[in-house]
């Protein structure tokens, strides 16, 4: 009797462990950021400014900003969850090279990117920026694309403005379905401090709306990318990668020929915005 009393004591022990590690380590899970040096110097072979945008918290956000020649618009990219824009920068060979231009930023603790970062202050961060672009640009020419971990904060930027177009990138359902995946046999919705509910932002958009998804996608299934589209049917195209995976979608002819499309054909057509609800 004694024994089993044991044997559960100590699991009891094991799983209030493991509780308190997710809770107070799940920024280490989600975020693999790599941080670079103020004096680090970016190079692309595209024209670019970079710019740091000081937070009223005291918080830095480094980001850069590629521009060509009569733009028809700016894709401010919402990045993923690893590394800096020292590597993300490359993906704005996919915009500038369809004529618009490309805009990215580092999220705290990310690059040359400084301060606290919680849930809001990532959302607040985003919309700071996405003013400014708005200053700059004005709405109607601003697409949001969100890709992966950034898939939820740019719908969450979205369903607050009003872009141009929104396109996400092997996007997730919500971080809660998404993390119960691989946590189920814990209390992940008491413990998560990172909720970023896509399901719910995205009903609150009120511009056209592009999912593109790997179908092989194994980090991010694709069919969370078929359960977003069908929340709103009417205003979310879907747009599947047969053979893609979740990292490699710019490796297919068909993703470049789809993003070519998409954009031309959302600044052809005469702007109209949805009605807010």
């Amino acid at each position: 009797m004694i024994l089993w009393v044991n044997i559960l004591f100590g699991l009891a022990v094991l799983y209030v462990g493991l509780c308190v590690l997710f809770y107070f380590g799940q920024d280490l899970f989600f975020f693999r950021p790599e941080r670079l040096a103020h004096t680090f110097r970016y190079q692309y072979p595209f024209p670019f400014t970079e710019i740091n945008f000081d937070m009223e918290d005291g918080g830095v956000v480094n980001a850069l900003h590629f521009r060509v020649p009569n733009s028809k618009g700016v894709v401010f990219y919402v990045k993923g969850n690893s590394r800096s824009i020292k590597g993300w920068g490359k993906f704005a060979k996919d915009f500038v090279g369809k004529g618009f231009d490309f805009f990215i930023l580092d999220f705290r603790g990310f690059g040359k990117s400084r301060g606290r970062r919680t849930e809001q202050i990532l959302f607040s961060d985003l919309q700071h920026v996405y003013q400014w672009l708005a200053d700059e640009y004005t709405e109607e020419r601003i697409v949001l694309y969100g890709r992966s971990l950034g898939s939820g904060l740019a719908a969450r930027i979205a369903s607050w403005n009003r872009p141009r177009l929104l396109i996400l990138d092997c996007p997730y359902y919500s971080f809660l379905y998404h993390i119960r995946r691989y946590g189920f046999f814990l209390p992940i919705q008491w413990l998560l401090r990172y909720h970023i509910r896509t399901d719910r932002f995205i009903t609150k958009v009120r511009c056209p709306i592009h999912i593109i998804g790997g179908v092989k996608d194994r980090l991010i299934p694709y069919r969370q990318c078929e359960m977003l589209q069908q929340l709103s049917p009417e205003d979310i195209t879907l747009h599947p990668i047969a053979q893609a995976g979740h990292n490699n979608l710019p490796d297919f002819p068909e993703y470049h020929d789809l993003l070519y499309d998409v954009l031309h054909q959302a600044f052809e057509e005469k702007q109209t915005w949805k009605k807010a609800a």
